[in-house]
């Protein structure tokens, strides 16, 4: 099930909000847990048993590490409970990768089962990490209730795309929280225009987007090659970004406070400040639970370059099992390295280039995020350096149409440009009155433009879903 679906926005959440404010407070965790679960199950029945599994696992996990005194025990639990959860995340997602490709390196026929990867499982596993990690360092008390540990791996929220919550951020939450009617309305808000990022600006992007990316490159011109990777670069971001503020609102509806996401990276001056930005929850967990235990600056700056290294590499491995995800984190690190080195005290003197060299950057770097295959990629972003003269197997004008251009200014627009101008103006009387009365309408226009949307329109997917 999908936010951005008629079942979950006419049925399930509905249906929810009923049970949720008509159960007693003792009650109101188990109503989560219950339909958290159906929501996860309601997509592949036979994994839910797989997360309960790893739920009791985990919970006896912490239990055992709470009740061990000596540091030699804790360390033998923590490294038991860290194979256990790698080890799981890795079977399902790495597994056939692997064996495809020892393969093709040594010529065996060594056959993979075929399996389908449970969908969330790289959020939840580092969830359920960030607990077990945190009660080793003592810097959480143990929970004790199993259901409510497990309303913290699999609430459906940020189940099944993030924000990554650690579990010392919502633990008072899960325990007690109140909902007043300014946080349900500002949740309900939220949770709309995070809608509307997906269906009415990601959704459109994309059929552009997979056009081009799933067409043979040698038929693509220079200029559709460029329409293809903005529009897969806009299409990430709202539709990453946009699943975030669904997250973040339907938390607030049932009095859970999440952090920001996203905060505008494509309004980055460098990779280093896109990296601040873009899905901040992954990177403040590897900042965390592998940057700083790696020894972060504090060793030197060999040292320092080498966890940076390691950071990015495991980056584009959590993303999936191919090698255009690893290239991308070794994309990505490269700059930051080349940033370390004085690029970025270079940057920050040349304003306005900053910022165009973050965009091609990142630019560049979601062609070979979304390519099939690296040599594609490569052959891609060659296709958008030098223009050859080929026979285009995509007419660019049947492809961009009207409502694409559009829908096109209006991303761009949103991506930083209208925030700014807002911050700035924000305060001015004139402004707030302007706001405080049409915001109410543009809430309800968006709501109907959505509903419109996937009514007629069966493309909704969400890219994030396979990670």
């Amino acid at each position: 099930m999908v936010f951005s679906s008629m079942t979950f926005l006419w049925v399930f959440l509905p249906l929810l909000l009923v049970f949720y404010y008509l159960a007693h407070p003792a009650m109101k965790n188990y109503v989560l847990l219950v339909f958290s679960l159906v929501f996860y199950a309601w997509g592949e029945p036979r994994y839910i048993f797989l997360m309960i599994i790893s739920i009791v696992v985990n919970y006896a996990m912490g239990i055992l590490l709470n009740s061990r005194t000596s540091k030699r025990a804790r360390v033998l639990v923590l490294i038991s409970a860290i194979i256990f959860n790698v080890g799981l995340l890795g079977y399902y997602k790495y597994s056939g990768f692997l064996v495809d490709n020892i393969n093709k390196l040594f010529g065996t026929s060594i056959k993979a089962k075929a399996l389908t990867l449970p969908i969330g499982i790289s959020f939840y596993t580092f969830q359920i990490m960030s607990y077990i990690i945190d009660l080793y360092r003592k810097e959480i008390k143990v929970q004790k209730n199993v259901f409510n540990l497990a309303l913290y791996i699999s609430f459906f929220p940020q189940l099944i795309a993030g924000p990554i919550v650690k579990y010392k951020d919502v633990d008072e939450q899960i325990r007690k929280r109140n909902v007043t009617l300014d946080s349900f309305v500002a949740g309900t808000k939220r949770f709309i225009y995070g809608l509307s990022k997906k269906t009415l600006i990601a959704n459109t992007m994309a059929i552009v987007a997979d056009r081009v990316f799933d067409s043979d490159v040698s038929g693509i011109s220079t200029s559709l090659a460029w329409v293809g990777a903005i529009s897969y670069s806009l299409q990430i971001y709202y539709d990453f970004s946009g699943y975030s503020d669904m997250a973040i609102g339907l938390g607030k509806m049932f009095g859970f406070e999440f952090a920001e996401n996203f905060n505008l990276p494509y309004k980055s001056k460098s990779i280093t400040e896109f990296w601040r930005r873009w899905h901040i929850s992954l990177s403040t967990w590897f900042k965390e639970y592998i940057y700083i235990p790696l020894g972060g600056n504090r060793k030197g700056k060999i040292r320092t370059y080498i966890n940076l290294w390691i950071v990015f590499i495991v980056t584009g491995i959590w993303h999936g099992a191919a090698w255009t995800f690893l290239a991308w984190g070794l994309f990505h690190g490269f700059f930051i390295f080349v940033e370390r080195l004085g690029l970025k005290k270079l940057l920050d003197k040349c304003h306005v280039i900053n910022h165009v060299y973050a965009l091609f950057v990142v630019n560049f770097g979601w062609v070979i995020f979304r390519s099939n295959g690296l040599k594609n990629s490569l052959r891609f972003i060659k296709r958008m350096i030098i223009p050859e003269d080929i026979t285009a197997s995509i007419n660019i004008y049947s492809l961009v149409s009207k409502k694409f251009i559009v829908v096109l200014i209006a991303a761009v627009l949103l991506s930083c440009i209208i925030q700014s101008v807002y911050g700035i103006v924000k305060n001015n009387g004139v402004v707030k009155k302007i706001v405080m009365v049409c915001e109410p309408l543009v809430i309800i226009a968006l709501w109907l433009l959505c509903i419109m949307s996937l009514v007629s329109n069966t493309y909704n997917p969400f890219i994030y879903f396979r990670f």
